[in-house]
């Protein structure tokens, strides 16, 4: 039996979640097109014949401007500790540059002597062949110059493509090679430790990134408040009087929109009540990021 745990990391807006998700074979983790979606180390188990991978889905590294920025790369470094093999995202449609770089730097650094690192140039549904090869050599460039020795020497590298599978069985397959033998870690059937009130109120941030776009890219949090099974209340936060209409919708559609859209994602008979509260500077107060479980 081969068993291990599994970072994935990166910088915003790489396709992470996307990744993690197909790795997994399911939807675990929340995914929406805009910077920084993911806020927790999530965990995925995947179960084959023989071997369990934990995957761990990261927030993206980045150059924080807030205390809630800090917060989610601390959980990024995080979830390097103790880990049996890193996946690095790069952007194949981007130059490699220098938040790429820190990723690689600290992925190295986490794995010392020991663990694998495998790098990965996701979005070959949108990048040119030329594109893909500049960032494996790039990639390959950035190994050489921080990894002597140790998990730098044996680093592998896969062009993927997250959104169609394309090169994910592979990638998974390497892996699972590598992961050290030992007892699995969860029960058979166990394909995430989140806990469900965090997992709904996700759900719920998700749709609400997809319908308000550009709009409130950072300044919403979402929490569960009560749950009484069948019924659910989760308050969504935003920073400003101001950004509640946007929230809410004309005639409260978003809101009901959001609401629908979740419900059909819950177990039959779920009744999810949805309240906007307003949460002056939630991103930079310590207080209100502890209350949030950031």
């Amino acid at each position: 039996m081969r068993s291990g745990f599994v970072a994935i990391v990166g910088r915003p807006n790489v396709g992470k979640s996307t990744l993690f998700n197909a790795m997994i074979g399911t939807k675990v983790s929340i995914m929406a097109p805009r910077p920084n979606t993911t806020r927790f180390s999530v965990r995925g188990v995947l179960h084959v014949s023989g071997a369990q991978a934990v995957f761990v889905d990261t927030p993206g590294l980045h150059k924080p401007r807030n205390e809630l920025g800090g917060r989610l790369n601390d959980t990024a470094m995080e979830a390097l500790g103790d880990v049996d093999v890193v996946v690095a995202v790069l952007d194949a449609t981007a130059p490699v540059g220098p938040g790429d770089r820190l990723v690689v730097e600290r992925a190295l650094g986490a794995l010392g002597q020991g663990g694998h690192l495998l790098v990965v140039v996701n979005k070959l549904d949108r990048a040119r062949p030329h594109q893909v090869l500049e960032r494996l050599l790039e990639a390959a460039g950035v190994v050489e110059a921080h990894g002597e020795g140790g998990a730098g020497a044996g680093a592998e590298y896969f062009p993927v493509s997250a959104r169609s599978a394309k090169g994910v069985p592979e990638l998974v397959a390497a892996v699972l090679e590598r992961l050290p033998e030992g007892p699995p870690y969860f029960p058979a059937g166990t394909v995430s430790d989140l806990p469900e009130a965090v997992a709904v109120a996700e759900l719920v941030r998700e749709q609400l990134l997809a319908t308000a776009r550009d709009e409130l890219p950072h300044s919403i949090a979402c929490v569960v408040t009560e749950w009484e099974w069948p019924r659910i209340r989760c308050e969504i936060l935003v920073e400003r009087e101001s950004q509640k209409p946007i929230v809410i919708g004309k005639g409260a559609e978003r809101l009901k929109a959001v609401g629908q859209a979740v419900r059909a994602q819950l177990d039959d008979g779920a009744y999810l009540e949805l309240f906007v509260r307003v949460e002056p500077g939630w991103q930079r107060r310590r207080d209100a990021l502890d209350r949030l479980g950031y």
